[in-house]
């Protein structure tokens, strides 16, 4: 290599072949910059900085001819410094300048770990790693290349990260521990490399250490940050401390940073000043919040991603984008939902989103802290919608858009956007139609500008029109423009008039094509596939493929993927506008009940896939006109839930405002198990709490019921028990006023257990009673096998072990006449803990290792992390807590897969129980505190309990008095839930009397 800037500047091999100060900064700067013109300015103020000479510019040249005469000496070539207009150059090829081939090496290396190729990953990054000789540009104090040699230093860390990573993964993880040891001396804040560090010495036995490490981290952010480390390191502590290696292996650290931005258009033009001024600003400005404010379609968001793209390599941590909806027909979208959208983009699952606001943000700010994160928050509505997502970590930007100035923002550098310049509005003109073709007709090119405002969107969608029309001249356009003002004028805002160019991409179309978009506009969603645009025009989908083609030439559609696509909010704005005319009333409502039917009866066909057979019978009925299109998209499964969610919470919305009340409720029961089972429990409480105001108002009671009971379970999930009784009492009666005995039955049996986990055990068995009086008059075995098997499980809760032990023989024999074996295996998991806790080891543990085979055969793996668990306090009770723990952590692994937060409670008091008696009083002690905390927030007595208890025992020999409070607080909950664990309590309160 020719230059090296990856440690100390070095030229041909040697570090003091370029000797004058002055000269060598005047080099640094260029490699830095390498390939691109170095404005004067910037030179001299790298040289001198704030205190330049009157003769600077000719010292300066002095200092280029010197340069030029040394890199000659040394075989480079003589024009390898070139001079442009406005400053100086270096020109290098590919593998002359080591930065360049470090950051080929480290693509490389990512590319290769993404497709799974680690071994070659390591080659990649170790090869990339070794270019380095200490800090960049070591010895060269200039300010300005500093702060871009700083950002080489931060790509170094980055690849170093990753590098690691790839190491953990292949096993090395001796290999890694003395360089993370000596990088984590070097950068005490950066928790990724603390974390890397963690797994590394756990990976080899160094549990005792790695919670070191952690402990001194967690004084260093205390001290010099005031804030406690983020919730990523602060989860792998917990799993260190539990030796859980296996759950800390499922959640990696990531493998590369977070990029979550769009990508940027090729044909950026007209804002290069406004770019430059806003980088320079953000680099040498310690305002970390930046604001751009403009008219709709002034190009806010391709600018605000452009400079976002261009300081990437000084965030390169994570660069996340969140469209806000501030100004769309879409509801804003509130702190809430854009601080989750923003958590998933940063790898938290969902499941570890918090349900309150607080807690989201709170959460927020923890992972943002240590991070140097970019993040660009799109279309805000006001200060208030923006206010609360803003990071308070100095290593972070945010950059907003909004097309309102933000005035109520502290702390944010405003920069207000305005049209194009002329002469830029028709450099943007040329770029799209042809510059050949704008340079011929200047006069016209300068009227087609003006008629589109000099707003962007309006100017590309006019140059479209005349690339794909080579016959016309610049001036046919401009005389379009002219006279096609009619339509045009419903879009008009003040002097200019934004919808002349939509009126005329609109009007150039073909019929058919403009049917399409103007019923895309009732879509509610920011991206729709083909299939919809279908079954919108209800044609076929060759057809709709052929007319979304049209729609994308002419600019007033995007195709983000194939076969998906995407209106900007302006032109979905449009063509909403169309189809409001009255004339056009009876299409619009025939297309948005096609609309809605289309994602009923999609949603309803995957819901067949996932639902039991019992809560199939609740699904709607009926068949779509558009079978085709139905099962197309209904093959592709959850994923198409997945993608499709926030479109099916809006069809619920809207279905409600535009009068279709059986389509509201019945496409929130449709989505019902598929938001249960995918953890999308807001979701699920929005739809159905419409669709129960529908079914009122309506006066379906069939509905009512439906919507009650359903909702309740979501509530259930959450562990709010007295909300979802509630709500289950509420369908119990009206199911019993409408004669429904299968539904009156489900619902009591499923009241029987919300009110014994809410400790309410009298209350649970009056229900299965009465349940019990209904079944004798049913011939459905199947509901017989459910009531069995919720009983059964209340009644070991309440620790009624023999008639437990009644009940599941029971049901053990129905489940092997029915050949039902989910039911069989539940059964046999009842009887064996059931044995267990009656003091019939041996059997239980047969019958509990029979469970455990069937549920890994049925993939049920909430109830096979309940056998693991009873299996663990087995082991424990015979003197092995090792194998206890063991067994206990891979509960928890299955429990936490499912996202069942009250079970994961329950795997980590077990698990703390199993250290305890390892000898590890600390850790079990850490761990009990954090299951009291997650239990009370959840609202689960009997975990709480638990914890409480598990407290106490730890602080038994060393703080009786702590002991005793929490035994006692742990006493009043087991006995406000009637568990059989008070008697062990009391037991222990009195040995310390």
């Amino acid at each position: 290599m020719r230059f090296a800037i990856l440690g100390p500047l070095r030229v041909g091999g040697g570090e003091a072949t370029i000797t004058a100060g002055r000269d060598r900064t005047v080099l640094a700067v260029l490699l830095l910059r390498a390939g691109r013109a170095v404005p004067v300015e910037e030179l001299i103020d790298a040289v001198w900085e704030d205190h330049p000479p009157a003769t600077a510019r000719t010292q300066l040249q002095i200092c280029v001819s010197r340069l030029r005469q040394r890199l000659a000496a040394l075989g480079s070539p003589a024009d390898i410094i070139i001079t442009d207009p406005v400053g100086y150059g270096v020109r290098i090829e590919p593998d002359d300048l080591d930065a360049e081939v470090f950051a080929r090496a480290v693509e490389a290396g990512r590319a290769a770990a993404t497709a799974g190729r680690l071994a070659e990953a390591r080659q990649h990054y170790r090869a990339a790693l070794a270019l380095w000789r200490g800090p960049a540009l070591g010895g060269i104090a200039s300010r300005s290349v500093r702060r871009r040699a700083q950002a080489l230093d931060e790509q170094r860390l980055a690849a170093l990260e990753e590098s690691v990573d790839v190491e953990l993964r292949l096993g090395g993880s001796a290999d890694v521990i003395d360089e993370l040891t000596e990088s984590v001396e070097r950068n005490p804040l950066r928790e990724r490399l603390r974390g890397q560090l963690m797994l590394a010495l756990s990976g080899v036995g160094r549990q005792a250490d790695a919670l070191a490490v952690y402990r001194e981290g967690r004084r260093i952010y205390a001290e010099e940050l005031g804030i406690e480390p983020g919730a990523a390191l602060q989860d792998l502590h917990q799993r260190v401390l539990a030796g859980d290696l296996a759950l800390a292996g499922a959640a990696p650290l990531p493998v590369a940073p977070v990029r979550a931005l769009p990508p940027t258009i090729s044909d950026f033009t007209g804002r290069e000043q406004t770019m430059a001024r806003l980088v320079k600003e953000i680099e040498e400005d310690a305002a970390r919040v930046h604001l751009i404010d403009g008219m709709a379609g002034s190009g806010k968001t391709t600018l605000a991603v452009r400079v976002a793209t261009a300081l990437a390599d000084r965030y390169p941590d994570a660069q996340l984008f969140v469209d806000l909806h501030g100004h769309s027909e879409r509801t804003p979208v509130p702190p809430g939902a854009a601080v989750a959208t923003l958590l998933r983009q940063l790898g938290v699952p969902a499941e570890r989103v918090p349900l309150e606001l607080d807690d989201r943000l709170a959460l927020w700010r923890s992972e943002l802290a240590g991070r140097r994160a970019l993040v660009v928050l799109d279309n805000a509505a006001d200060a208030d919608q923006v206010a609360p997502l803003l990071a308070n970590g100095p290593d972070c930007l945010m950059l907003i858009t909004s097309r309102r100035r933000l005035v109520g923002l502290d702390g944010g550098r405003p920069s207000s956007l305005p049209v194009l310049d002329p002469e830029e509005a028709i450099e943007l003109l040329g770029r799209v139609a042809g510059d050949d073709r704008v340079a011929a007709e200047p006069e016209a090119a300068a009227e087609v500008a003006r008629r589109c405002g000099y707003l962007p969107l309006a100017i590309r969608l006019a140059g479209a029109r005349l690339a794909h029309r080579p016959r016309w001249r610049v001036a046919d356009l401009a005389g379009r423009l002219v006279t096609g003002s009619g339509p045009l004028a419903e879009l008009a805002a003040g002097q200019r008039s934004v919808g002349q160019a939509f009126a005329l991409s609109y009007a150039q179309i073909s019929p058919a094509a403009q049917r399409v978009f103007r019923l895309l506009g009732l879509h509610p969603g920011q991206r729709f596939d083909n299939r919809v645009a279908a079954a919108l025009a209800d044609v076929g989908l060759p057809v709709a493929q052929d007319l979304l083609d049209e729609l994308v030439d002419a600019h007033l559609a995007e195709e983000v993927e194939p076969g998906r696509y995407r209106l900007h909010d302006l032109i979905r704005e449009y063509g909403r506008t169309l189809l409001g005319a009255p004339e056009r009333a009876a299409e619009r409502k025939e297309a948005l009940e096609r609309l809605l039917d289309h994602h009923l009866h999609v949603t309803v066909a995957i819901a067949r896939t996932v639902e039991a057979a019992g809560s199939r019978k609740t699904l709607p009925a009926g068949t779509s006109a558009r079978r085709d299109l139905v099962e197309a998209a209904a093959s592709e499964g959850r994923p198409w839930f997945e993608e499709n969610l926030a479109v099916l919470t809006a069809l619920v919305r809207l279905a409600d405002e535009e009068g279709f009340p059986e389509r509201c409720w019945q496409l929130a029961r449709a989505c019902w198990r598929l938001n249960f089972d995918g953890g999308h429990l807001d979701e699920l409480i929005e739809t159905h709490t419409i669709g129960l105001r529908v079914a009122e108002r309506i006066g379906d009671d069939m509905a009512v019921a439906s919507m009650l009971n359903y909702l309740s379970s979501a509530y259930f999930r959450l562990g709010r028990f007295p909300e979802a009784i509630r709500l289950m009492e509420m369908a119990l009666d009206l199911r019993r006023r409408l004669g429904l005995r299968s539904e009156v039955l489900s619902t009591l049996w499923n009241l029987g257990i919300s009110y014994a986990v809410n400790g309410d055990f009298r209350q649970g068995m009056a229900r299965f009673d009465e349940a019990l009086g209904l079944v004798r008059g049913l011939s459905d075995a199947g509901d017989l096998t459910n009531l069995q098997n919720n009983l059964c499980m209340a009644l070991l809760a309440w620790g009624r072990y023999e008639k437990a032990l009644h009940i599941g023989r029971l049901h053990l024999l129905l489940a092997r006449q029915t050949g039902d074996l989910r039911q069989t295996s539940h059964a046999v998991g009842h009887l064996g803990m059931a044995r267990h806790r009656m003091g019939d080891v041996a059997p239980a543990r047969r019958l509990l290792r029979v469970a455990l085979h069937l549920k890994r055969q049925l993939g049920n793996r909430y109830g096979e992390g309940e056998v693991l668990n009873e299996m663990g306090m087995m082991e424990r009770e015979d003197g092995r807590p090792e194998r206890a723990a063991a067994l206990h952590r891979e509960a928890l692994v299955a429990i936490t897969e499912v996202g069942d937060r009250i079970g994961q409670c329950a795997s980590r008091n077990l698990l703390a129980l199993a250290i305890r008696d390892q000898g590890d009083v600390a850790s079990a002690l850490d761990l009990h505190r954090r299951v009291l905390a997650d239990a009370t927030r959840l609202g689960a007595r009997y975990e709480q309990a638990r914890a409480l208890d598990g407290i106490a025992r730890c602080l038994r020999d060393t703080d009786p008095e702590g002991a005793r409070s929490h035994w006692t607080r742990s006493l009043a909950l087991f006995r406000q839930v009637e568990s059989p664990d008070r008697h062990e309590v009391e037991r222990l309160l009195a040995e310390l009397d």
